[in-house]
């Protein structure tokens, strides 16, 4: 759904971010596009470009805010956004966080929340991808504050254009893009937008790293020239993915949802995509969002040889015939329970005469029951985190241990598929 040329040649200095909203999603363009919409300048912007792009393109939008009720203007705020919408013929939804207690950093788990509510949002509407307004500001005011982290290649890289998450494609077109721009935009436009106050809240790092910037211009340090670099870190980091995913194809090997890595690879691999092997390999089988930070494979896999075993995110690493064994750790998933028809875990679907009241929870000390379970010769932790189908207390199946034929466990999305979605 490519713009006319000669309709985007006449559009003067609209052209360029037209442009952007319009290859969002490079060539594969969902039949129906949600806008994340918070009501300040970056995102109001992207929502007037999309609905110039769709009166253009016939393509179906919807957009969406979520008020976190972190601030008493934000229900003002969504209201205003549901008045512009209306003005471009444009349906939106409100959506609300029942914030519970939240421990640690509030904006990151707002933003979690936030985008936990917009996939289920855009799930419910038949909406297979969500463009979002993130900008070459915030590329550069990300780059400044995971640098004082002492963020390596992965945390310094340009955040993706196009990606996946809880099940929905995201496309941010506008990271090539000042706030400037966008705000000269609405202006020509007669576009009113709201201003969160928290920009100037110096309780928050990125209100700090925002200033910093101006201070660092004489250098020659601004927005454009982190951005640059963050983008050339990002095509670092794919060429590494692509030689990791090479790496993972003739090394590693998947068993009843644990990954084996041998001991000594032959040939061997550079420490930084061993190191990635094992950060992937942890994420897929703890089934985390983000991966646990600063690992040292030589250390980590050091301390493991040493102990035989142990754990980190979620995981269970064994030391064991020459290989070590990444499992899911029982701890983890000991108080996991859905119907049995429903993914468990996040990534095992079991396959079997369902019923009302049947459900899955790890086999754990159900073990026990099962006398021939060594046969099937997998690990005594890798069954105990093993899916089962329980009624009550009644143990119906264990698939992974052999135990009812009538049931099968399958894995969701295999680790290859993982490696490329991520």
């Amino acid at each position: 759904m490519q713009l006319d040329r000669s309709w985007l040649a006449a559009q003067g200095a609209d052209a360029g971010l037209l442009q952007a909203v319009a290859v969002a999603f490079e060539n594969q363009i969902p039949a129906r596009i949600g806008i994340a919409v918070s009501g300040g300048g970056d995102s109001v912007a992207l929502l007037h470009l999309i609905a110039r792009w769709s009166a253009q393109t016939g393509c179906q939008i919807s957009a969406v805010t979520v008020d976190h009720g972190l601030r008493p203007e934000s229900v003002a705020e969504a209201a205003g956004v549901s008045a512009l919408c209306r003005t471009l013929g444009v349906s939106h939804d409100i959506l609300q966080w029942s914030r519970k207690d939240t421990a640690g950093n509030l904006p990151a788990a707002a933003r979690d929340a936030r985008y936990g509510l917009m996939a289920q949002w855009a799930q419910a509407k038949g909406i297979g991808g969500i463009v979002v307004g993130h900008t070459a500001d915030d590329v550069a005011e990300t780059f400044l504050m995971r640098l004082g982290r002492a963020a390596g290649l992965d945390g310094l890289a340009q955040m993706a254009s196009n990606f996946e998450r809880d099940g929905i494609r995201w496309a941010r077109p506008l990271l090539q893009h000042r706030r400037i721009e966008l705000r000269d935009y609405l202006r020509r436009h007669g576009v009113s937008w709201a201003e969160d106050p928290s920009n100037d809240d110096l309780r928050y790092t990125r209100t700090h790293a925002r200033a910093a910037l101006g201070t660092l211009t004489p250098l020659g340090i601004t927005a454009q020239s982190l951005n640059h670099s963050a983008l050339a870190l990002r095509q670092a980091r794919d060429a590494l993915d692509t030689y990791t995913r090479r790496e993972a194809a003739a090394h590693l090997r998947e068993e009843a949802g644990d990954i084996l890595i041998p001991q000594v690879m032959d040939p061997p691999v550079p420490d930084d995509v061993r190191r990635r092997l094992l950060v992937a390999a942890l994420q897929w089988v703890g089934g985390t969002p983000y991966p646990p930070r600063r690992i040292d494979a030589g250390e980590l896999e050091g301390a493991v040889m040493r102990a035989q075993r142990m754990t980190l995110a979620g995981c269970l690493i064994l030391s064991r015939k020459g290989q070590f064994r990444i499992t899911r750790e029982y701890d983890a998933v000991k108080d996991m329970c859905c119907a049995s028809d429903v993914v468990w875990d996040r990534r095992w679907r079991l396959v079997g005469p369902h019923a009302p009241d049947l459900e899955v929870r790890a086999l754990g000390e159900g073990l026990r029951r099962l006398a021939d379970w060594r046969k099937g010769g997998l690990p005594r932790p890798t069954l105990m985190a093993s899916p089962a189908v329980w009624k009550g207390e009644e143990l119906i199946a264990a698939p992974l241990a052999g135990y009812n034929p009538a049931w099968s466990a399958q894995i969701v999305a295999d680790f290859g598929s993982f490696l490329l979605s991520h």
